[in-house]
């Protein structure tokens, strides 16, 4: 990480660039030209510029100030991160706090430039942008990416061999997802479709990259009309198992570097349909000089999010043989803290090299979260070699894990107490295992999103006046991106994240937490499956299944704060458990398992 005085010495150098440019304003939001949640090294420019390692965050540079917005669940780190560097630090959502539009429509003058690089600002975002400044004398520059010319020694693209799956564990053949796109096409009366969406468009064909860490995909666009489909990625990433692949398809494969260009020379007849959350603001207008668009959810997304059959069997596997091995690594870190030198950092690495040893292990689907007491209290907080926490047999460790398998993609979170712990802890700690098992056991009817349920998970800690700044729920991918939509669970409206039914065959988390800044961060993530339920005059019904077996530590558990229906869900719930893993057990960790989901009473 850079030091302030670092990052001081880059923000002059682009202070001095942007005057030579005659801009402004500069932004600079965390996306490379797809939209994407995280990134390769090479798109890490709000990073170098700021020193804000986080993975959701927007810099603002002007001559008056340079201000960084990012969500509630990096305050905490983005304060320590970006201190000695003259950043502002601009807590998205918080009472006073403009969004970044309402800053430059705020700020702004008439006579002035904003500029930004248009591949890595959404149209949506540019959209807006444009509308907020619309009838000023404000010009908006975003064809040059300024901040290349001062980041130096910026790293290059990422290059990877792109991975052909087995169709046979993918539901549906590459062709048949293709045909059912175009049908969605005719639908929305729609010739062509550009696809910007990597997670999306590895879906689709059912092939894996690996341009981004923990996240299985490759740069690369696809555009598909009612009679061609073209695949645009680098020659480097190409195998001749993919050149079969798409040729059995008719895929034409084209370079990378070219889809911009190919998108400019367009002269066909209808409409051209793409998602403005993840198409480039360039993209965007190069589309609407070539014909007429609609903007819309891309149906990618949702065929994406609902499950087939093929996917949901490998899925539920996979979940269970990764719960059994987070629980004997609990028992392991049990047996051991306080007895053996261990940190935040070799306790990760030994859940890394437990999980790689199951069958069909490809990679973490994210960098595992060891944080220890006060650590944890930051959401997304990562150890290093040298930079982390020694864990003693006092307190709580927060682990939050998972891995990339040939079969499906797993998340899950355990706070594991680890030695004598207060009862305000205890309390905490109760309330949120109580919100996890509230929605994980409740039942909805049809039509509603993630809004709707999320009062269920908050609920207990809403009454002790104790929120989390995060949503309570994310979908998870199938051999892909950890976080996915369209579905997820919230209280509240962002423009974003687009809502969704909660279909039958969708995942999502169940992760509700307190953090409590500079004591402890507690969280207990279940990753639940959408099914249908009963039918009746009044509607069709939903519930969730688990996919998550593993023990919540009962070590702090206070069962004076349970009402019985809470107490009873916990021994379900851990007899559950049991049956799944006891075959996954033996000796000492088969007798752990069974005090570790004993049923717990008030007596």
């Amino acid at each position: 990480m850079a030091s302030g005085a670092e990052v001081k010495e880059r923000l002059k150098k682009l202070h001095e660039m942007l005057k030579k440019e005659e801009i402004d304003y500069y932004l600079i939001p965390t996306a490379d030209f797809h939209n994407s949640e995280y990134v390769g090294d090479y798109f890490k420019v709000r990073e170098h510029f700021s020193g804000f390692t986080g993975s959701n965050g927007t810099l603002i540079v002007s001559e008056k100030e340079d201000a960084l917005w990012t969500d509630g669940r990096y305050f905490i780190q983005a304060a320590s991160e970006i201190e000695g560097t003259g950043v502002k630090l601009m807590k998205m959502g918080e009472e006073g706090v403009p969004t970044t539009v309402e800053y430059l429509s705020d700020k702004m003058k008439d006579g002035e430039t904003l500029g930004f690089d248009g591949r890595v600002v959404s149209c949506e975002l540019g959209v807006r942008i444009e509308k907020a400044l619309a009838g000023r004398n404000i010009n908006i520059r975003y064809d040059k990416d300024i901040a290349d010319s001062v980041w130096t020694d910026r790293p290059a693209l990422p290059v990877s061999k792109v991975r052909v799956l087995p169709e046979n564990i993918c539901g549906f053949t590459a062709g048949e997802k293709i045909g059912q796109i175009r049908e969605d096409m005719k639908k929305k009366n729609c010739g062509r479709y550009v696809l910007s969406k990597l997670d999306d468009i590895m879906w689709l064909l059912n092939i894996r990259g690996g341009d981004i860490e923990c996240n299985p995909v490759a740069l690369s666009y696809f555009v598909l009309t009612s009679d061609a489909a073209f695949l645009f990625i680098r020659e480097r990433e190409v195998t001749d198992a993919l050149k079969d692949h798409l040729a059995k398809y008719s895929v034409t494969l084209r370079p990378y570097e070219e889809a911009g260009k190919f998108l400019a020379a367009y002269s066909g007849s209808g409409k051209t349909l793409f998602d403005g959350l993840d198409t480039s603001y360039s993209f965007y207008n190069t589309i609407k000089s070539r014909s007429e668009y609609v903007d819309a959810m891309n149906p990618t997304s949702i065929r994406k999010a609902v499950k087939n059959p093929t996917e949901l069997e490998n899925i539920r596997r996979v979940y269970i043989e990764d719960s059994a091995t987070l629980t004997k690594f609990i028992f392991w870190l049990k047996k051991n803290a306080g007895k053996t030198p261990l940190t935040e950092y070799s306790a990760a690495m030994r859940l890394d090299g437990m999980r790689a040893k199951i069958k069909g292990f490809m990679d973490l689907s994210f960098p595992t979260i060891s944080a220890y007491n006060a650590n944890a209290a930051m959401m997304h907080y990562e150890a290093t070699e040298n930079d982390c926490a020694d864990i003693k047999a006092e307190g709580m460790l927060l682990v939050d894990s998972g891995g990339q398998y040939l079969g499906g993609t797993t998340d899950v979170t355990r706070t594991i107490v680890l030695g004598k712990i207060s009862g305000e802890t205890k309390k905490h700690f109760t309330k949120v295992a109580i919100g996890m098992l509230n929605l994980a056991n409740t039942h909805f009817l049809y039509g509603c999103s993630g809004r709707n349920v999320d009062i269920m998970a908050r609920e207990p800690l809403w009454e002790l006046g104790i929120d989390y700044k995060c949503g309570t729920g994310h979908g998870i991918g199938y051999i892909l991106n950890v976080h996915e939509g369209p579905q997820n669970i919230r209280w509240h409206y962002n423009i974003d994240q687009p809502e969704a039914t909660l279909e039958e065959g969708m995942i999502v988390s169940d992760e509700p937490g307190v953090y409590l800044e500079g004591k402890y961060g507690i969280r207990t993530e279940n990753i639940l499956e959408i099914k249908k339920g009963i039918k009746n005059g009044d509607g069709q019904f939903m519930h969730f299944d688990m996919l998550t077996y593993v023990p919540i530590d009962k070590d702090a558990i206070d069962v004076s704060v349970m009402e019985d229906k809470d107490i009873e869900r916990l021994n379900a719930y851990h007899k559950a458990v049991y049956e799944k893993l006891h075959p996954f057990m033996s000796g000492e960790d088969e007798e752990m398992l069974k005090a570790a989901t004993a049923p717990v009473s008030r007596s």
